[in-house]
């Protein structure tokens, strides 16, 4: 068995998408995942699998969210190594690092979709495409940004989503004690 973490975009928003945790973890458990594990309401999963093609296990747990809640959610399926190498390779100061969003990709966009989507620019706002993720840091919190993960997903032809510094500290930390 190795321990995966589910990163499920777009659950528990603004009332669309309506995902119980209890639900999920019984669900994901009937599935055949194991020690599955979830942390707050926004689609974080720890759980362990003896399937070892990540493209698998993001479609079993897509199909089985799909046949119990009735709508589509995109998954991104990391081990815990694959994730903290994401968290390690940020580049901002320890400062900025710890106020950073972390938008994970589905896949390593081409270089040339990096070059093009990179050249949009906002005031007060700074990121980086570095391999499968987004560091991004606004000074003025999240929620005054003017950065969509819409525009990049469509520019980088991948999908993705993001977590926030604690969420990627908290999930290594669960990740790393079922290792």
């Amino acid at each position: 068995m190795k321990t995966y973490i589910a990163l499920l975009r777009g659950i528990n928003v603004g009332g669309h998408k309506k995902v119980p945790m209890v639900e999920l973890r019984g669900l994901l458990s009937n599935s055949g995942f194991k020690n599955v594990q979830t942390y707050i309401q926004s689609g974080n999963v720890i759980l362990e699998s003896s399937e070892e093609q990540i493209s698998i296990i993001e479609e079993q747990i897509k199909t089985a969210i799909l046949n119990y809640f009735g709508f589509d959610v995109p998954v991104i399926v990391k081990t815990n190594d694959e994730l903290q190498a994401i968290f390690d390779a940020c580049p901002f100061t320890k400062e900025k690092k710890e106020k950073s969003y972390f938008t994970i990709l589905h896949s390593i966009p081409n270089a040339e979709l990096v070059e093009i989507a990179s050249k949009k620019v906002y005031e007060g706002e700074e990121y980086l495409i570095i391999n499968d993720c987004i560091y991004f840091y606004c000074a003025k919190g999240y929620g005054q940004a003017k950065f969509n993960m819409n525009y990049f997903e469509r520019k980088l032809k991948t999908s993705s989503t993001s977590r926030n510094y604690r969420t990627m500290v908290k999930l290594l930390s669960l990740s790393a004690e079922i290792n």
